[in-house]
């Protein structure tokens, strides 16, 4: 499994996903949806209860620790987009209440939001459990264990393939530089990224609370909301330019789908519908390998589990 040949001719495969009803569930929770995909036997109420008890949770920790009151209205495509309005200040004793930060948006307040994107990557890499009280990680727990119950362990199972898509990757964090390029794409290895129509800040903490930090970097995690998933892709093309670069879309909706199909990318529809294969449990690293195959061969067995 995972990429094959020397470091000239390796492979790098970068996983691209959506969040909402593909790696997580959340709107089909409170409304209700996927509770009657199975007919009676899941208790929709129960559902619903979990489903806002997440909504809590998310907001919980935008506005706790993300600053999300401030940068409601400041949504960017991803974190990085400031970096070069950020001067590098020491933070530490920095005010962030009273730093007058807001309209215009102008290089002074670009530079007010880039602190705040560092800080925010800086608890992203921290952790929930490093940032959180023991109370929140305990509540946190139990929720995310009762949804994965409630779900047939589709949590834990979407976390699984991540694992799988980025074995044998030792730098989940790849770093963008100027030219806005991974040095994961010169150094060779598997990469999950997260393209998501929400906006930025929450899809973050989502990502926390539903323990995909580890799996996917702050730098991967994309919001389409003003721009278009079409528009994220061609940037995360961008950023991995490499000849042995192999791309593979893997999502719920139409405008990933069309966009993928745009960029001429492998493209798998999850489908949470229990009669469906392509949902989790049950979506496989080895199945994501059979549609990149379609698209860009398979040589010599190459990519399998």
């Amino acid at each position: 499994m995972g990429s094959a040949g020397t470091s000239g001719d390796q492979k790098i495969n970068v996983y691209i996903w959506d969040m909402d009803e593909t790696l997580i569930l959340l709107k089909s929770l409170i409304n209700g949806t996927y509770a009657e995909a199975f007919n009676g036997v899941k208790n929709l109420q129960n559902g619903v209860e979990m489903g806002k008890m997440w909504e809590n949770h998310i907001l919980q920790i935008c506005d706790d620790y993300f600053f999300y009151e401030q940068i409601e209205n400041c949504n960017q495509p991803y974190l990085d987009v400031m970096r070069e309005y950020d001067d590098g200040l020491n933070l530490s004793g920095y005010d962030f209440h009273h730093d007058g930060f807001g309209p215009p948006f102008d290089d002074v307040n670009k530079r007010k939001l880039a602190y705040r994107h560092r800080v925010i990557a800086q608890k992203y890499k921290k952790g929930l459990h490093n940032i959180i009280d023991q109370d929140m990680v305990k509540s946190w727990e139990i929720l995310y264990d009762s949804t994965d119950r409630y779900t047939d362990r589709w949590l834990s199972s979407a976390r699984v393939c991540l694992e799988h898509c980025a074995a044998g990757n030792t730098d989940l964090i790849p770093p963008i530089d100027s030219t806005h390029r991974s040095n994961c794409a010169r150094t060779g290895c598997d990469v999950n990224v997260l393209v998501t129509s929400g906006s930025l800040i929450p899809s973050l903490a989502k990502c926390l609370l539903f323990r995909l930090d580890g799996l996917i970097a702050c730098e991967n995690v994309y919001s389409s909301w003003e721009v278009g998933k079409l528009q994220c892709f061609s940037w995360i093309r961008e950023r991995f330019s490499r000849p042995n670069v192999q791309f593979c879309v893997v999502g719920d909706g139409w405008e990933e789908c069309e966009a993928a199909e745009a960029m001429r990318w492998p493209f798998v529809k999850v489908d949470p519908w229990s009669t469906s294969y392509h949902r989790f449990p049950g979506l496989t690293l080895k199945d994501l390998n059979l549609y990149q195959s379609v698209v860009y061969g398979n040589p010599e067995g190459e990519n399998e589990e």
